[in-house]
């Protein structure tokens, strides 16, 4: 499979969940009144993580998967076979 082809996949399945979820959010909104949503994210510019969430547990796991990510760069970077 052609690179461009996975990236074309990746790409379509992630928005794909993207609706589902927002699909599965209305739905659970509709049936139930009382709705906790939480979340995070983070943004890597160049070797900096900037860590977003709504709880501290989120921003845990999300430092947790950054530190995680760094370290693999820096592995492939640096030529080693995992």
């Amino acid at each position: 499979m052609d690179i461009a082809y996975a990236g074309l996949f990746f790409l379509i399945t992630g928005a794909v969940l993207v609706l589902v979820g927002i699909l599965l959010l209305t739905l659970s909104r509709t049936y139930r009144k009382e709705v906790k949503v939480e979340g995070g994210g983070m943004i890597l510019l160049g070797p900096i993580p900037i860590v977003i969430g709504t709880s501290t547990k989120w921003v845990i796991i999300v430092l947790i998967l950054a530190i995680i990510l760094m370290l693999l760069s820096l592995v492939a970077n640096l030529g080693w076979t995992i």
